[in-house]
């Protein structure tokens, strides 16, 4: 059989087989759950998805050394992924200068929130001033966004059987990703989360959090869903 072939007939076979019924999940699945497969399998998730980006990694790969870049890659990505794990997350993906985390759970929304603020508090009281000590005028001031939305996702594994990953579909992972960068908004909130996420938190963090006003907005810039900015922090300790 040729590569197109193989191809056709795979392409085919997606298109054409029936899907298995779909169970809803209590947990985050991974490559490993027995009830996913190549073929037509999934499991729902009710979720809320994080997206924790590094804001200017294009520039920056421009200006500064790839060992520098990676520095500060590194850096970032150990904060975020270790907030959220601490705050009861599963990572489900790395992709360049960005971390994707699902939370499940009644306190979901609550918990993915307070890692945004954890997040940029390391960022501005860890991250910067460590490279900064480093560095001093050499260092790049790092800046980051993070997106959040809540919503049922579909979890279907994908790729070849030797190298296997997970796609989760549904509108709360493109919402997610796209709250961190699109045209016209406002660089100085690190923090986007959709109404949907807004309305899912458990009273703390919903409009004020020691005395001070949490969220601006609703904006409504990306079209089918409003939003909150915030660029508040919650301490580590």
């Amino acid at each position: 059989m040729t590569q197109k072939d193989d191809l056709s007939a795979e392409v085919s076979r997606l298109a054409l087989t029936r899907w298995d019924d779909i169970p809803l999940g209590r947990t985050v699945p991974d490559t490993t759950d027995s009830r996913l497969t190549h073929s037509n399998t999934g499991i729902y998730v009710d979720g809320t998805v994080l997206y924790a980006d590094l804001a200017g990694s294009t520039r920056m790969v421009d200006s500064l050394d790839a060992t520098r870049s990676a520095e500060y890659y590194k850096a970032y990505l150990h904060c975020a992924a270790k907030i959220v794990r601490d705050d009861g997350g599963t990572i489900t993906a790395y992709d360049g200068d960005r971390i994707m985390a699902i939370f499940v759970g009644d306190m979901q929304a609550t918990d993915a929130v307070r890692s945004a603020f954890k997040i940029n508090w390391a960022i501005e009281n860890i991250v910067n001033p460590v490279f900064f000590a480093a560095y001093r005028e050499y260092h790049r001031q790092l800046r980051h966004t993070v997106g959040i939305d809540s919503g049922r996702l579909l979890a279907s594994k994908i790729g070849i059987r030797s190298n296997a990953d997970m796609v989760w579909v549904g509108p709360a992972a493109n919402y997610a990703a796209k709250l961190n960068s699109f045209e016209g908004l406002d660089s100085d909130y690190q923090i986007r989360i959709t109404t949907r996420t807004h309305a899912k938190l458990n009273g703390e963090f919903q409009w004020i959090s020691s005395g001070k006003a949490v969220w601006d907005g609703p904006y409504n810039n990306l079209g089918e869903i409003s939003h909150y900015r915030s660029s508040c922090v919650f301490q580590i300790d």
